[in-house]
């Protein structure tokens, strides 16, 4: 294996009087780390953009989620209170009531979300870094108080903390539906905005967080109530307590973790990863013929050089192994350069930001990467099984070449 080793080497820049060849080999490895690095940095980006997103949804939506499997409501018993209290890892259950409703403000209205939360849904403390205004305690010296986003603020002109001008709520009501382009087929309730969230559009845009009381009564629902919000203890894992409920609380509730609550979301992200690297990977593919003719070529160069070592004793095998391990070196040092500057890119972006995204709205300022080892190791072996496989019919024919005549 070191004679082998030590052969390829010494063709792996073939000497002065080969320069096509030698730059046909230069080509392919410039194009082998062009690919590999482009594929770092590819992966890294969707891995960073898959990560933003659960940071985002997550800040919102709970880490469990329990609805009903069928309708829109279900009825909140205190034995199914205490069945779920009971479940080793629960730590905070939040009781949700949500539906669409009609804000107004003044001459301005705007359909949007309401959800009536506990008053543990604070405890939670998964929206405390994105309150831009206000505070997102909704329950102030006796009164109730609105959570409004920030898209919601802007359309209708809502002022925080005006004692003076509170946001009225318009709900239909069941017991007089027929009658729903009369404004007394609506249920009417006011209440003051007390803060103000901010954290991606779709949210901002439609959802306005009321107590749980104030929506009750607004919606006339007793017991009813769309969802709970699970949060789990400290140190527990949210699989063995997802676990745990679905064993507790039946068929009749569908109980999501937080990722399955967006699965289509974070799927589709997948699904485009998978498609970027497929074509890279294509692209990799064809590029490989650069490797297969700067072989090719050398194979019918060293043919003198093959009969030599036929005549000291060296197999086909031999023979063989020595232009796959060439094939392998230029794949190797393609993939180790494009590596080096496809991490470094990635690490001065981590803690530089030097790519922006460049648009004053966006969540972020700069494009999220994060770079993963097993993303690593994965295009690594992608690349070397690649340039093995456009290595292997040069070395079969120059393993097969009968050379007696260069003797």
């Amino acid at each position: 294996m070191k004679s082998i080793l030590f052969i390829a080497r010494r063709y792996y820049f073939s000497g002065k009087n080969l320069l096509l060849i030698n730059v046909i080999s230069a080509l392919s490895i410039l194009v082998v780390a062009a690919v590999t690095m482009v594929l770092v940095i590819g992966m890294s980006v969707f891995n960073g953009m898959e990560n933003l997103i659960r940071s985002l949804y997550n800040s919102f939506d709970p880490e469990i989620k329990i609805t009903p499997r069928e309708g829109k409501t279900f009825e909140m018993t205190d034995s199914l209170l205490r069945v779920m209290q009971g479940t080793d890892g629960v730590f905070i259950i939040t009781q949700v009531i949500e539906d669409n409703a009609v804000l107004s403000y003044k001459n301005e209205t705007d359909v949007i979300k309401i959800k009536g939360v506990s008053e543990n849904f604070a405890s939670q403390h998964r929206m405390d870094s994105f309150i831009v205004d206000g505070s997102v305690n909704m329950f102030r010296h006796g009164k109730n108080m609105a959570l409004i986003g920030r898209g919601v603020q802007y359309k209708l002109s809502v002022p925080v903390n005006n004692q003076f001008s509170p946001v009225q709520i318009y709900y239909p009501d069941k017991d007089k539906i027929k009658k729903i382009t009369s404004i007394d087929a609506f249920r009417i309730s006011s209440i003051h905005v007390g803060g103000v969230f901010a954290i991606e559009k779709q949210y901002d845009d439609n959802y306005v967080f009321v107590p749980l009381d104030f929506a009750r009564e607004l919606m006339n629902y007793e017991n009813e109530r769309t969802s709970l919000e699970i949060k789990i203890a400290e140190g527990a894992d949210i699989d063995d307590v997802q676990d745990r409920l679905k064993q507790k609380l039946g068929s009749s509730f569908l109980i999501l973790n937080s990722d399955e609550q967006h699965k289509g979301l974070l799927k589709a992200i997948l699904v485009e990863k998978l498609v970027v690297n497929v074509m890279l990977s294509f692209i990799l593919a064809i590029s490989s013929v650069g490797i297969f003719f700067c072989l090719t070529m050398l194979t019918l160069n060293k043919r003198k050089d093959i009969a030599v070592l036929k005549a000291m004793g060296a197999t086909k095998s031999f023979v063989r192994n020595l232009f796959l391990s060439e094939g392998l070196l230029i794949a190797f040092s393609g993939a180790a350069i494009g590596l080096v500057f496809g991490v470094g890119i990635c690490y001065l972006q981590q803690h530089y930001g030097f790519v922006s995204i460049g648009t004053e709205t966006s969540i972020i300022k700069e494009y999220p990467v994060e770079l993963r080892w097993s993303d690593l190791i994965w295009i690594s072996c992608t690349v070397v099984c690649i340039s093995f496989l456009a290595a292997i019919r040069p070395s079969i024919i120059a393993s097969k070449l009968d050379l007696k005549k260069h003797l």
